[in-house]
């Protein structure tokens, strides 16, 4: 039986100086990494609180809209604008129709993505300005809506003053 000398064997495997060293390198990139996931996953937010806003805003001036073409009727010294914001997802009924059809402005009220408050509803998330410049509690009316949101966007303005 011919055998060979221990000095010619090899062991494959990894030592542990290597394995080491992997574990340093993946380290790194893992914390190198990790500021570019933070801001995309802001970035993202961004773009989906932009567009919340877009539809609650187009959603306000539609039904501003029906009411200045005598779709909805208006209260006497009213602004013309929805109460709250549910009523554009809950629809009014159209005053031209002769079935009484209702008129909806929304599917559903988008949530502020950067709402705190996991209890409140959708709409609650928002900050409410009337025509009159009245804000939430004050508002007889929808006017506008806002974040509630302290925070600072990538464009260095309060997420309030989208």
């Amino acid at each position: 039986m011919n055998r060979l000398p221990f000095s010619s064997l090899r062991i494959a495997g990894f030592t542990l100086v290597e394995l080491l060293v992997t574990l340093a390198l993946l380290a790194l990139l893992v914390t190198s990494a990790s500021p570019v996931v933070q801001l995309n996953s802001k970035r993202e937010k961004e773009r989906e609180l932009k567009r919340a806003l877009w539809q609650i805003r187009d959603a306000l001036d539609a039904y501003k809209d029906a009411v200045d073409q005598g779709l909805i009727k208006k209260v006497a010294d009213g602004s013309g604008y929805p109460p709250n914001l549910t009523i554009l997802v809950t629809g009014v009924q159209n005053a031209q129709d002769p079935k009484k059809k209702r008129l909806f402005f929304l599917r559903r009220i988008p949530r502020d993505p950067f709402a705190s408050d996991i209890q409140s509803s959708n709409a609650q998330t928002w900050r409410i300005r009337a025509y009159d410049g009245a804000v939430d509690d004050m508002a007889q009316d929808v006017y506008d809506v806002s974040s509630r949101s302290a925070g600072i966007g990538l464009n260095q303005q309060p997420y309030s003053e989208w």
